[in-house]
């Protein structure tokens, strides 16, 4: 069994990504030297810098690499890493390699692990109970998969009695986790490359919830069907726990939320969408099994900030509206595009989308279509390949999705031309939606749309 407690070193390969980020920034909290590389420096790595982590971009075994010994060193690694010549140094020499997931893994084995599962809604149902958690003060710290608004970082160390951490279904991650209490928001079909099907998505989800000691500290959302005993939580219909009457005042989203045995009305906040409200409310349910008073959950609640790329919003003087999302599958941008719908019924609406991934892009190619036929224009950008190459999906291209939708108003550009386009465009609301590099947009827009 390892113990991460004899390890004064670790060396992360594929440091830059937002889940090995976190861990590294657990372990130099924790006065441990931590070390990596990346392909590409990015604004998260140079964040890692600045805080003191020592990162390489070439793949070239220096001295910083042949200083380590393996009795003391602890190399993780990232299954989107295939091969790298550091990697095969480190196995050669016989360090101690274990997965991002493993070892996140031996982190929630000695905490009260609270893990936040779903193919849509982990990365924002888990940044929220981590902030409500530190509204309240609770000694945790969080590994999150996105940048929350709040803590300006992925990580927050606050104390070691709870752990509050995204659960990656991605290669069956979330399989290694030790959770005491657990979240499911969806099962979707998603990562289908990893899965082959929908039934076998579903029952690594169920396998997942098995890992729950306690029938009352695993919260699924109504609907799913589990394979065990689970408290339902829901959005506009009757759960254990559940919120209604949402209405949307200047801006801000109200809503009431039910326990068993009372109501709380008039949660306010400034996170649009009634996907979000689901999201609250579970976050809400955890947190007053935990003993947090409603008095204090209303108060962080009203100032939560959200998380970078997940409906960032910016309202213009000049009226118009830019909402930024890392939507990537059909469910998650019909959620962007119906609540846009739902509270600017009346406003234009053109989409940018970047796929992620050609098997993604084949996978849900009907349901791209129809969610993206919901706006009045789109420019499909090319098709992100991550880890994929375009010679093994033949014919899996974005002119391919383009045919498919409906609108009128359609069009394909390459991620450099996308700028420009968007310019001549006449539209009151902008959505950028992809989990790809479309983030290099959000900058040049928000300045454009400022100066105008």
């Amino acid at each position: 069994m390892t113990n991460l407690e004899t390890y004064q070193n670790f060396y992360f390969v594929g440091v830059g990504g937002i889940g090995m980020s976190a861990l590294a920034r657990y372990f130099h909290a924790s006065g441990k030297k931590v070390l990596g590389y990346d392909k590409t420096n990015t604004k998260l790595t140079t964040a890692l810098m600045s805080e003191g982590i020592d990162i390489v971009f070439e793949d070239v075994i220096d001295d910083k690499i042949t200083s380590l010994q393996k009795e003391n060193t602890l190399v993780i690694y990232t299954p989107a890493i295939k091969k790298l010549g550091i990697l095969d140094y480190f196995n050669d020499n016989q360090f101690e390699v274990l997965k991002r997931a493993k070892v996140l893994g031996l982190i929630t084995e000695n905490t009260d692990c609270i893990a936040v599962a779903g193919t849509h809604g982990k990365t924002t149902t888990s940044t929220l109970v981590s902030h409500l958690c530190k509204e309240a003060n609770l000694p945790f710290s969080c590994f999150l998969g996105g940048i929350s608004e709040n803590f300006k970082s992925n990580f927050l160390f606050n104390g070691t009695e709870y752990s509050v951490v995204e659960a990656d279904e991605y290669d069956r991650s979330f399989l290694n986790l030790s959770p005491d209490w657990a979240v499911i928001t969806s099962t979707d079909a998603d990562h289908l490359d990893i899965y082959g099907d929908k039934n076998t998505i579903e029952e690594g989800f169920r396998q997942f919830a098995a890992l729950v000691p306690e029938d009352k500290q695993l919260f699924v959302r109504k609907g799913i069907e589990i394979g065990r005993a689970h408290i339902t939580y829901a959005v506009n219909e009757v759960a254990y726990y559940y919120s209604d009457n949402l209405r949307m005042e200047h801006d801000k989203i109200y809503f009431d939320f039910h326990t068993p045995t009372e109501t709380i009305k008039d949660f306010v906040w400034e996170i649009p969408g009634i996907h979000n409200v689901e999201n609250a409310t579970v976050a809400l349910a955890i947190l007053h099994n935990l003993g947090v008073d409603f008095e204090t959950l209303k108060k962080a609640i009203a100032n939560f900030k959200g998380i970078k790329r997940r409906y960032t919003k910016h309202i213009y003087p000049s009226g118009k509206i830019y909402i930024d999302d890392y939507a990537h599958h059909p469910t998650e941008i019909n959620a962007v595009v119906g609540s846009i719908k739902t509270f600017y019924p009346d406003k234009k609406l053109l989409v940018v989308f970047q796929p992620h991934l050609f098997s993604r892009t084949r996978d849900f190619a009907d349901g791209f279509a129809e969610s993206l036929s919901n706006s009045e224009e789109l420019i499909l950008l090319h098709i992100y390949p991550a880890r994929e190459l375009q010679e093994n999906f033949e014919g899996i291209t974005s002119d391919w999705l383009l045919e498919k939708v409906t609108l009128e108003k359609k069009e394909i550009s390459g991620l450099s031309e996308a700028f420009n386009k968007i310019k001549e465009k006449d539209f009151d609301i902008l959505l950028t939606v992809g989990a790809g590099n479309i983030d290099t947009l959000y900058d040049p827009i928000c300045e454009w749309l400022g100066n105008n």
